[in-house]
């Protein structure tokens, strides 16, 4: 058993302050824990109105099922928002 640890960074250059920001957030990783089952939070530049950290954790059975959670939840970040995906960190424990 693995558990698959995902860091999403997401540029979203329309938004202005952090209520339109809290909802953008609020939104996607509401989407992300009923589609996928996952623990899903906002975790870093809580301040910054364009930035949007959001970490995601999951349990594997092992690393391929792993890799496969991580391909199809950044392909649903990809589809279900307009913020341009920065980077990601993608890490099994």
């Amino acid at each position: 058993m693995r558990t698959v640890v995902l860091k999403i960074k997401l540029y979203a250059p329309w938004v202005h302050s952090l209520k339109e920001k809290r909802m953008v957030v609020k939104s996607l990783i509401t989407k992300l824990r009923s589609k996928f089952n996952v623990s899903a939070s906002e975790v870093d530049e809580q301040d910054t109105h364009q930035t949007i950290v959001i970490g995601i954790a999951s349990i594997a059975a092992n690393s391929s099922q792993g890799d496969s959670i991580i391909d199809n939840i950044l392909d649903f970040v990809e589809s279900n928002t307009e913020a341009e995906i920065v980077s990601v960190h993608r890490e099994f424990i």
